[in-house]
C-alpha cells in the first residue's frame, strides 16, 4: 500500500529485455535507505518488487501484463521516475490509499500555468472516468492528486509548486503518456453497483425471455 506522496526522483540506470519482460536498475538514495530483498516500490506509479540492491540502486523485474498496462515500456536509460516505498504502519496517511496496480494511461492534451499552480488535463479511457468523481482522488505516475474537472474522457489535475519540485511533472509534455490509478474506494463502489446492476437485468422477466424458456 502506497499514499500517493512522492518520497525521492530516481534516474534509470539500465534496462534489460528478455522475451516480453524487462529488468530495471533505478538509482535512488531514499528509498535505498532501508530496503530488502522483496520489499515493494512504486516506480511511476507501479508496484515493482526489490530483486537485488545496492546504496544507491535497486533492481526490479517488469513482466508483460505490467508493460501493456502502464508507461512503464516507454521508459529509456536515463529518464527521470517517482518513487515511493511502500506505507509504514507508523507513518503519517499524507495522499489516499494507492495501492500500485495501475488501471490504465491516459495522455496529457493540455498544460497550464494558472496563479501559483499548473493545470494538466488528462484524456483517458472512458471505462476509467466512470470510475472517477469531481474533487476525488487519483493517482497520476504515483502522485496523489484531486480532480478539478471531469468529463467523459477527460480529467483535470492541479499541482503546486512543491509537487513539481517533488515530482517528474516538470519534465512531462502535451503527448506525454501518464499512468492513472483510480481511487480505491470508487472502483470498489463501481464494481458493486454494476453487479447489482446485471443482477436486476437478469432477473427481468421479459418477452423474449419467456419465448427463450418456452412460454
Amino acid at each position: 500500500m502506497f499514499t500517493g506522496i512522492i518520497e525521492e526522483i530516481g534516474t534509470i540506470l539500465d534496462m534489460k529485455k528478455t522475451g516480453n519482460a524487462m529488468s530495471l536498475v533505478i538509482k535512488s538514495n531514499k528509498v535505498t535507505e532501508d530496503v530488502k530483498l522483496g520489499d515493494s516500490i512504486a516506480v511511476n506509479g507501479v508496484c515493482l518488487t526489490v530483486n537485488d540492491y545496492q546504496n544507491d540502486r535497486f533492481t526490479a523485474d517488469v513482466m508483460l501484463e505490467t508493460l501493456k498496462a502502464t508507461s512503464l515500456g516507454t521508459l529509456t536509460k536515463g529518464s527521470s521516475v517517482n518513487l515511493e516505498r511502500a506505507m509504514a504502519a507508523n507513518g503519517r496517511f499524507g495522499g489516499h490509499m494507492v495501492s500500485g496496480h495501475v488501471d490504465g494511461t491516459a495522455v496529457i492534451t493540455r498544460i497550464e500555468k494558472a496563479e501559483n499552480s499548473i493545470y494538466y488535463d488528462l484524456k483517458l479511457d472512458h471505462e476509467l472516468a466512470k470510475m472517477l468523481v469531481l474533487k476525488g482522488s487519483i493517482a497520476v505516475d504515483g502522485v496523489s492528486l484531486t480532480i478539478f474537472g471531469l468529463t467523459e474522457d477527460q480529467v483535470t489535475v492541479s499541482l503546486i509548486p512543491h509537487t513539481l519540485d517533488e515530482t517528474i511533472f516538470p519534465e512531462k509534455k502535451v503527448g506525454s503518456i501518464v499512468n492513472i490509478e483510480c481511487d480505491m474506494i470508487g472502483k470498489y463502489i463501481y464494481r458493486f453497483l454494476h453487479q447489482q446492476k446485471e443482477a436486476k437485468q437478469t432477473k427481468t422477466i421479459t418477452e423474449a425471455f419467456l419465448k427463450n424458456n418456452g412460454f
